[in-house]
């Protein structure tokens, strides 16, 4: 089944790139009264405060046009996508992206699209794939429509509403943040838009080929066509890190993409202009309502590399009813997402300096973590103590007398762990325990989320456990950050 992680670009490049990069209004009123709109979006539904904005970024895997007809047979051969019997209606690719209403740097966090999550209103799935909630509402609802007489394209629109409404509901419960906007792209949207923009340049740190996405790359940096731009952000087979090195792809993707429209010149030639419009026309579906005319001025942080990927942290891999399934600690989830949107800010010059001791104890499996977690302690004064295993346990905090302020001090830093006092713990002593799939946060810089690919901080063994269900292979569950900037460099 094809498993595309890069087709959301159309809607950040062909519509949030494009609106903030200076276009002339009347190309933006084109655009905009071209685009077709979904009501799915509960309009009572929580809003992001101020003028921030949550825009969900939903990539489907169809081989069918909005219609419900196939796609055409010579665009299935472009794309490698088989016969159009394959994939279904699985959201593959999941973002939600974070722009500060004050013109501040924006983030974007990629959800994991095997995290095995809580779901409502389905018979029969109190939880499954986040990926599967579009296509398990939409098959439930045109049966119930279905014996109604309704058919044809009314009952593929429907049907649509119907998963997507409960993609942003399951979305939206999961992360416990609002979404005020969404934009959905099909399988083709993809190829339309590396076709428009005359190829993408990419960067891959190793050598790659792989006969079922059709990949077949030397490393370094070299631009694809749409044909190879689709097996660069298809392919998880011979990836160190399977789905989550693809994830990085399709972050690495888009963040190529808008370079290439900041840097080719894309906005000065007519043609390919109109031919990113007419992509958006064709493969994107946004939220109704989205004055686009108004987004322009917030979406310009988006063109100037002012933006920074991060993928969830998981807590695991486990299997339900024969499916592999990622774990996931929901608060961790939750906690790593208000860290990443700035929603939780850990001090970056605090007014007085710890003097606690730190005792790290890692149940993570991941080497070198405890070490990474005390020099990034270290400029706020915390010294270096003991570092050992622990058989398991989630993160938490533990103080002994006296270190009752520095333990919080470092509970938020290190993205609002629980605290709790241990007369186990010696005076002026601040025990962490780092928990499966515990990420350093973005904003310790170097040591945490944001580290080079390839350093210390951004990789682990990825070996397994020898008993239980095997860890997650990346450090911290998800590997390091993808810088929007420019064409970064990933597996």
């Amino acid at each position: 089944m094809l498993k595309l992680t890069g087709r959301i670009a159309v809607g950040v490049v062909s519509l949030l790139v494009l609106t903030g990069t200076g276009i002339a209004s009347t190309m933006l009123t084109q655009l905009t009264s071209g685009l077709s709109t979904s009501d799915a979006l509960d309009s009572t539904g929580p809003k992001s405060t101020g003028k921030d904005q949550n825009i969900l970024l939903i990539g489907l895997d169809s081989r069918k046009d909005q219609d419900g007809n196939q796609l055409p047979p010579e665009i299935l051969d472009q794309l490698h996508a088989g016969d159009g019997t394959e994939g279904g209606y699985n959201t593959n690719t999941l973002i939600l992206m974070h722009i500060p209403g004050d013109g501040g740097k924006a983030a974007a966090v990629s959800i994991p699209r095997d995290d095995y999550v809580p779901v409502q209103g389905i018979p029969g799935y109190p939880n499954a794939k986040i990926k599967e909630a579009y296509g398990l509402a939409k098959f439930y609802a045109e049966r119930d429509l279905a014996k109604q007489g309704i058919t044809g394209a009314e009952l593929e629109h429907k049907g649509r509403e119907a998963g997507r409404k409960k993609t942003l509901e399951t979305v939206r419960n999961f992360l416990d943040v609002p979404i005020d906007r969404f934009a959905e792209i099909n399988l083709a949207g993809f190829y339309d838009l590396a076709t428009a923009l005359g190829g993408v340049e990419v960067c891959l740190n190793h050598a790659v080929k792989d006969r079922y996405s059709g990949a077949d790359f030397p490393a370094g940096r070299q631009t694809l066509n749409g044909s190879q731009a689709l097996a660069f952000v298809r392919q998880r087979h011979g990836l160190d890190n399977g789905d989550l090195d693809r994830t990085h792809r399709q972050q690495a993707f888009i963040a190529s993409a808008a370079h290439k429209l900041r840097s080719a010149g894309t906005f000065t030639d007519l043609g390919k202009l109109q031919d990113l419009v007419d992509t958006a026309k064709k493969d994107v579906v946004i939220s109704a309502g989205w004055d686009v005319l108004s987004f322009a001025q917030q979406a310009q942080s988006l063109t100037g590399g002012n933006l920074v990927f991060t993928t969830l942290p998981i807590a695991g891999f486990q299997k339900v009813n024969g499916q592999d399934v990622n774990k996931v600690d929901v608060e961790q989830v939750r906690t790593a997402v208000r860290t990443a949107f700035g929603m939780v800010t850990p001090p970056t010059t605090p007014q007085v300096y710890a003097s606690a001791t730190i005792d790290v104890r890692n149940a993570t499996g991941q080497r070198g973590l405890p070490a990474a977690v005390t020099q990034a302690l270290s400029p706020y004064g915390f010294r270096a103590g003991a570092m050992e295993s622990a058989a398991s346990g989630k993160s938490s905090i533990a103080y002994g007398p006296g270190a009752k302020t520095d333990a919080a001090t470092a509970a938020t830093l290190l993205g609002g762990l629980p605290v709790v006092a241990d007369s186990r713990v010696p005076g002026g002593h601040v025990r962490i325990l780092l928990g499966a799939g515990y990420v350093l946060p973005a904003a310790l810089g170097p040591h945490g989320a944001d580290a080079p690919p390839g350093s210390r901080s951004a990789t682990a063994s990825s070996e397994s456990r020898s008993t239980g269900d095997p860890e997650p292979p990346a450090y911290g569950s998800q590997g390091a950050a993808v810088d929007g900037g420019g064409i970064p460099c990933v597996n």
